[in-house]
């Protein structure tokens, strides 16, 4: 008997409500889109589709849309855009007995399952989705499958008197390849602590902007045709042109980002690239005035939070900008809904360090917060280091500094600055003259006023010690 059902029994098996989910997504809409269409959560969309695959006996969506509409609607279907890659995190096992580290090991998986879905550039599996599923599927790939997984993580946690062992791994649902492992050993001590330590460890692993999801996400991207690139891809690759903090590189993210909300308006985490990017054109002088960075800047910040009043990453850029139109106090509350909402992720703490540094905050504090953004993330990127550079370049220590900004981008203009400046304050004269010499060269548009005025720097001791840096380095 041939497992494909005749349409006119489908409406048997599905609910009312699962059958509408099913109609559409079967049509090409996608998570969000079907939930705006119903007013359903695009978690609550997914918990449904797990459901109607179990029902009907179907691995993906052509196969669901062969069942809902033939065969004809489903080749229809299969082409249209599936959108960003989908992660389930499937409840991380406890080899230990004890009931309390099966909670800890529910416990964790929880706090790495809400971290991903906020730090993460792609759609999470809701936890309790996963939990229904458990830990160990009698079959795993009927499972991931279910839920749309094309990512899935899994774990595990063993404990005997003296530490905690976590193993986890991250594997392609398609292949089963795994692509990722890694194993934390951590001793016994506070509980919680313990448990926000491993959860920050295995995120920023993963979700950081050069963390491997992105890394996956861009390889895939690049080796599409142009006529096959939608906007998840497009953000991308923006992204990653962005992180380049060159003159180039910024243009290429405008336009490569400005393209994917042309496609995907909602695209939150596009909005907040292209905010850092209107923000990098302020104040490196990237061939456009100061206003109109400014107010391009404005516009895109306040768009994302428009769709996630939560982001830490809009914040922190709102701070900037505040900081940019004169209101110090904006700034430093922005820093602190930034702080709140992020406080577990590498790239907001480290671009935290950079605006408590320069813009408004205790220079001291933002010593804290880069040290632990490095910690934190293994794959820190140069603009980790760039960061760290200025931040030990405003609190005096300046040998450091310009150990910190040798690994930080040199097709940035404001490092090259940073370096000069860092070199006057140790005594390298004719080296401090060589840099800010090649500054002039290589980037004729940009000048130590655009930048204090478009970072902005206005905290004080920020802004004496780039005064006085400037006067050594004998910037004109």
């Amino acid at each position: 008997m041939a497992r494909i059902l005749t349409r006119r029994f489908v409406p048997a098996l599905l609910s009312d409500r699962e059958r509408a989910v099913a109609e559409r997504f079967a049509a090409g809409l996608t998570y969000r889109q079907i939930g705006e269409a119903l007013c359903i959560a695009p978690s609550t969309v997914r918990s449904h589709l797990a459901t109607i695959y179990g029902k009907l006996g179907v691995r993906n969506k052509i196969e669901l849309a062969s069942e809902i509409a033939g065969p004809t609607d489903a080749t229809a279907a299969a082409v249209v855009e599936e959108g960003p890659p989908v992660l389930a995190l499937f409840p991380i096992e406890s080899l230990n007995e004890e009931q309390r580290w099966r909670r800890f090991a529910d416990g964790l998986s929880s706090d790495i399952c809400v971290d991903l879905a906020r730090y993460a550039d792609l759609p999470v599996v809701a936890f309790h989705t996963m939990k229904l599923l458990g830990n160990r599927p009698e079959s795993y790939d009927d499972h991931v499958q279910a839920v749309g997984a094309t990512y899935a993580v899994t774990g595990q946690v063993r404990a005997d008197d003296r530490q905690v062992r976590l193993t986890i791994q991250l594997s392609e649902t398609r292949s089963g390849m795994t692509l990722w492992s890694e194993r934390y050993d951590r001793p016994i001590g506070d509980i919680l602590a313990l448990q926000d330590n491993l959860t920050e460890c295995v995120v920023n692993a993963l979700a950081g902007c050069f963390g491997k999801l992105a890394a996956l996400g861009r390889n895939a991207s690049r080796n599409k045709a142009p006529s096959n690139l939608h906007s998840y891809d497009y953000y991308l690759l923006g992204a990653e042109q962005l992180n380049r903090f060159s003159a180039e590189g910024n243009a290429a993210a405008i336009r490569l980002l400005t393209r994917s909300l042309e496609l995907d308006p909602a695209r939150v985490k596009a909005w907040i690239e292209l905010a850092y990017a209107y923000s990098a054109q302020a104040c490196n002088g990237y061939g456009i005035d100061l206003g109109t960075s400014i107010g391009n800047w404005q516009s895109a910040v306040e768009q994302a939070l428009r769709l996630d009043p939560t982001n830490p990453f809009a914040h922190t850029c709102l701070g900037d900008l505040k900081a940019c139109m004169g209101d110090l106090k904006g700034a430093a509350d922005a820093q602190v809904l930034a702080f709140q909402h992020g406080k577990h992720n590498a790239d907001t703490l480290a671009l935290l360090a950079g605006s408590k540094a320069l813009v408004a905050g205790d220079p001291d504090e933002a010593i804290v917060l880069i040290e632990k953004a490095l910690s934190l993330n293994p794959l820190a990127p140069p603009w980790y280091y760039g960061m760290l550079g200025r931040v030990l370049f405003v609190t005096g220590r300046h040998a450091e500094a310009l150990s910190a900004l040798g690994r930080s981008s040199q097709e940035a203009p404001n490092t090259l600055m940073f370096q000069a400046m860092a070199q006057a304050f140790v005594g390298q004269s004719s080296e401090a003259a060589s840099t800010a010499l090649r500054l002039k060269a290589e980037f004729p548009l940009f000048s130590v006023d655009r930048f204090i005025a478009g970072y902005p720097v206005t905290n004080p001791p920020a802004l004496q010690a780039v005064q006085e840096g400037c006067r050594l380095a004998m910037f004109d």
